[in-house]
């Protein structure tokens, strides 16, 4: 087994220019290569009678190998392998107790907290501290992988936590260590313009807005152009300026969807958030799939923040909002998500994954009718690379996709709200694709779903969602705005696509 991080080494472990001696220490299986030019060095320094250990002075080491404890090699009594503690060296790989050399199986840290293997990676990923393998903080792990001194013996998978909560999900690190992701950069449309003033910007919607007509095309270039960041600061610097509201104003000059896009453009993410899940919640029906969409899709931290804006703006809780206008199990999935509470971290452990893969089959395929609890249980709160990963096990199990097995076990709105579920965490990006499609496609446009989507989406992955559209409907999301929308509300909305693909 080979860790990353390690250069491999054909047979084990570096040559550091020890090779066994005749009569010494028995090789070990997979042990040190003879260094070039073999021991002793041609001119070099033959052992003594007897042969072993050389006088004062010792074996000088190979350039990069480990340089002989004071008073030559071997150490002091206790002999090969080191007493505890072994070579102390920067860079260097330190014996433990337990002795060396590696046992069969490769070369794994001491044990964490979660199990075996468990050190937790350094920054950038395994193995990525400077001198080789070993985590924050310079703390050296033993070598090979028995338990430190004073450590209990490593227990793989990692043991569920005590307490009634989950079973011990996510612990440690990630028993299939993988490279770190690339970080990919910004994948919003819309960036920063530099040099924006809010106060010149005002004035120029000012401008926009006054005398006989409106400038409507004024209006895109501006906001089309800035970033949230940058445009929720002119309803203040409006107010401030002219002694007028900004929005009212909007609103009586522009009219229709292209009124509702540059409000909502005006608007923080969780502002924004919470006035869609009011409309989808209040009055007669009930937008569902909005509901779903938002709280799939958003992080803890920006779930908790909408919770916090809807109490203030429409004094109650979201929650309350959401038990009142929907049942069943339904209701139970709404207000699981909207606890803002899912498992954040990025760690996998496989063998926990493929238990949830097993649980999800158990409460739907494999038993008359469904255990939709335990559905709810796992897509709720597990973590989304988790999650990513139940769903791969899934099919490898049953050789069925977790959505199909859905649709075969539910109905209605709990079977397109789970279908939702799975779908944007599986693929985030190809999950809006589908969404923007399905607001466009057919006979009239649901623009509120459209301007929800471009608005929220314009900064985090726009860019990512243009590749899946064309991947998916062979065609640029920029030429669909196009065939779908007109005049200024079109000019808009292909400003927060970015552009063609």
């Amino acid at each position: 087994m080979s860790y990353p991080g390690y250069p491999p080494q054909s047979g084990g472990y570096p040559g550091s220019g020890y090779p066994p001696q005749q009569g010494g220490y028995p090789p070990q299986a997979g042990g040190f290569p003879p260094a070039a030019g073999g021991y002793p060095p041609a001119g070099g320094y033959p052992p003594q009678g007897g042969g072993y250990p050389p006088q004062a002075g010792g074996y000088p080491p190979a350039a990069g190998g480990y340089p002989p404890a004071a008073g030559g090699y071997p150490p002091a009594a206790g002999g090969y392998p080191p007493a505890a503690g072994g070579y102390p060296q920067a860079g260097g790989y330190p014996a433990p107790g337990g002795g060396f050399p590696p046992q069969a199986g490769g070369y794994p840290g001491q044990p964490g907290p979660g199990g075996f293997p468990s050190v937790p990676p350094a920054g950038g990923g395994w193995g990525a501290a400077p001198g080789g393998y070993g985590p924050p903080g310079g703390a050296q792990p033993g070598y090979p992988g028995g338990p430190a001194p004073g450590q209990p013996m490593p227990n793989y998978p990692g043991a569920p936590a005590t307490g009634p909560s989950m079973p011990g999900y996510g612990g440690g690190v990630p028993s299939n260590p993988q490279a770190p992701q690339v970080p990919r950069g910004y994948r919003g449309s819309i960036k920063d313009f530099p040099g924006a003033d809010p106060l010149k910007d005002v004035e120029v919607l000012r401008k926009a807005m006054k005398g006989f007509g409106t400038d409507e095309n004024a209006i895109i270039e501006l906001l089309g152009n800035r970033t949230i960041k940058q445009r929720v600061p002119l309803v203040a610097a409006y107010k401030t300026t002219y002694g007028k509201d900004l929005v009212k104003d909007l609103k009586s000059e522009l009219t229709g969807d292209f009124e509702d896009l540059v409000i909502a453009m005006l608007k923080t993410p969780s502002q924004f958030d919470a006035s869609e899940l009011r409309a989808a919640i209040k009055g007669a029906g009930t937008d569902e799939a909005c509901l779903i969409e938002i709280l799939s899709s958003r992080s803890n931290a920006e779930i908790l923040e909408i919770n916090r804006v809807y109490k203030s703006e429409y004094g109650k809780t979201l929650e309350d909002a959401i038990s009142s206008d929907t049942s069943g199990h339904f209701r139970r999935l709404l207000v699981s998500l909207c606890q803002g509470n899912r498992d954040e971290r990025e760690a996998v452990d496989i063998s926990l994954a493929k238990q949830d893969a097993q649980k999800l089959h158990a409460a739907g395929e494999n038993k008359v009718g469904t255990d939709e609890s335990q559905f709810n249980a796992i897509l709720c709160a597990r973590s989304k690379p988790h999650l990513r990963a139940v769903f791969h096990e899934y099919q490898q199990m049953t050789g069925r996709e977790i959505e199909k097995s859905i649709c075969r076990e539910m109905s209605g709105n709990l079977e397109s709200g789970m279908v939702a579920v799975v779908k944007c965490i599986k693929n985030t990006p190809a999950y809006f694709a589908e969404r923007l499609q399905k607001s466009m496609k057919g006979a009239g446009t649901k623009d509120r779903t459209l301007i929800r989507i471009m608005v929220s989406r314009s900064e985090v992955d726009m860019l990512d969602i243009r590749q899946e559209y064309l991947k998916a409907y062979g065609k640029s999301l920029y030429t669909t705005i196009s065939g779908d929308t007109s005049g200024d509300y079109k000019k808009l909305l292909l400003k927060l696509c970015g552009g063609n693909d």
